[in-house]
């Protein structure tokens, strides 16, 4: 659609009337309302849309939407997603899902959505416990994390979101953070404009079972040193006085500080968010450690999607070949008569 062009619509045209039945204080909340507003802002019809979702807290999230939505199975809600989508491609799919449903049981679905680049937006709502089912680790949960069900701490390293997305051949991924509603709205905006897969990694808090996973790095304290906010066309540049940057060091990024050691603005990489090569995206996306967490869009490279291709190929594949009825097609090939 022409985004310069966008019907006038408000966060409340997408609202359900059911009542929103999650924990106080869960993150989820807070999606919800930035879904609201960004659905808002795309201008795209309530009825021209779709919300799927799996099975996990997250999963509830279609019910408070004004769309047409459904809550499907566990980890298939990307397989839904796909055939809904190869369907009705002129409708604007969304799923809703969580680092539980997507990436244990949904992982082989999850990888494949991105790998054919369907045109479907994936929000994943990250908050490293399966909360539903009360308290287990799950695929995202640091190594040695300790829970129901890892009473001496897990033995196995996580998925990383942005690795696992990027790995697939993705050609957009972002992350944010549930509290941060206009990042968030700005995020699912982006990924609604974009043309194929768009995987949001949201970055939740629960409150009941993982309370404050992500405070190393987005409390107020310690947030300005230990995140970027990447913005394509502009320097990599974070800190609390906005004196730090990212460079390369050989194949690696190193943090530098702006005035020293002749250090200046313009050595500072330029995020360059849409360039076909991934393998700076790659590092960026799965940054720790020393290196801040990045956030905002971290790669967005448009390429013919899934459903453009196979449209493209029923086209010329029926171009070569005459209209048959039912009963031609039936007896062309090989056939027996049996007597």
């Amino acid at each position: 659609m022409d985004y310069n062009e966008i019907p006038a619509y408000s966060p409340k045209d997408f609202k359900s009337d059911q009542y929103v039945r999650w924990c106080p204080g869960c993150g989820d909340h807070a999606v919800l309302n930035s879904l609201h507003k960004a659905m808002a802002q795309l201008g795209i019809k309530p009825c021209e849309t779709a919300v799927i979702s799996g099975i996990g807290c997250s999963s509830r999230l279609p019910y408070y939407m004004n769309t047409y939505g459904f809550h499907t199975i566990h980890g298939r809600g990307s397989a839904i997603a796909s055939g809904l989508k190869i369907a009705n491609p002129e409708l604007s799919v969304w799923q809703i899902t969580g680092d539980g449903d997507c990436l244990a049981i949904g992982g082989n679905h999850f990888i494949h959505i991105i790998r054919r680049n369907l045109n479907v937006k994936i929000l994943l709502l990250n908050n490293k416990i399966y909360g539903l089912t009360k308290g287990q680790y799950s695929p995202t949960s640091d190594k040695g994390f300790v829970s129901k069900s890892s009473p001496y701490g897990t033995v196995e390293e996580p998925f990383r979101p942005g690795e696992l997305t990027i790995g697939a051949r993705g050609n957009f991924f972002a992350r944010t953070i549930d509290v941060d509603l206009k990042m968030s709205v700005d995020m699912m905006v982006e990924a609604g404009k974009h043309k194929g897969a768009a995987v949001v990694e949201i970055l939740q808090n629960c409150v009941i079972f993982n309370d404050n996973i992500y405070d190393s790095v987005l409390n107020k304290e310690v947030k300005d040193d230990k995140t970027i906010f990447l913005k394509h066309g502009e320097p990599m540049i974070f800190g609390k006085n906005k004196d730090k940057g990212l460079v390369l060091d050989g194949f690696d990024l190193k943090v530098v500080t702006i005035g020293k050691n002749g250090i200046t603005e313009k050595d500072i990489l330029v995020h360059d968010a849409t360039c076909a090569d991934n393998i700076l995206h790659y590092k960026l996306a799965t940054m720790g450690g020393d290196l801040p967490l990045a956030l905002g869009v971290i790669r967005a490279y448009s390429s013919p999607t899934y459903e453009e291709e196979l449209e493209k190929q029923i086209k010329e594949v029926q171009a070569k070949r005459p209209a048959r009825t039912l009963k031609e097609y039936l007896l062309s090939g090989e056939t027996w008569e049996v007597k």
